[in-house]
């Protein structure tokens, strides 16, 4: 499915829409350039899970963790991950209990440790506001921009 925002506000309004069907154990792989808008995108996924928009880019602490109740998104940024051994020392094996929602920046990075069920984001930024989005691997979502 694909669908083109023409806002950053938009684009929170559309992942709110993912982020509602969200039922906990979610593997979400980001793909995309510096500035195509994951952190922006994981605001609206943590307001549609339930979980506020104190959304922030987890690049110098390498996960955020926003909880509320029994629900927990964690937002990892892999872009300094090089390897198994880095992977490792993040603990994120640790989090993928079937009960966390796991949003992972830059996740070409960890291509190999990611499971068979990941739902993968791409978000291609065609200029300062629109952005093209597409997601795979969830038929939960193949309608939900129209």
């Amino acid at each position: 499915m694909k669908i083109t925002t023409h806002s950053p506000e938009e684009t929170i309004e559309f992942a709110k829409k993912i982020g509602s069907l969200l039922v906990g154990g979610e593997v979400i792989a980001y793909r995309g350039g510096l500035g195509a808008g994951k952190t922006t995108f994981t605001r609206g996924l943590a307001i549609g899970y339930g979980l506020g928009d104190d959304v922030t880019s987890p690049t110098f602490a390498l996960v955020n963790e926003y909880r509320k109740e029994k629900k927990r998104l964690c937002h990892f940024d892999m872009y300094r991950i090089s390897g198994n051994a880095d992977l490792e020392t993040t603990g994120f094996y640790d989090y993928m209990d079937g009960e966390n929602v796991l949003a992972i920046e830059w996740s070409e990075n960890i291509e190999d440790a990611l499971p068979d069920n990941t739902i993968y984001i791409t978000l291609n930024r065609i200029d300062d506001d629109t952005r093209e989005i597409e997601i795979i691997g969830d038929e939960r979502f193949e309608n939900i921009g129209h």
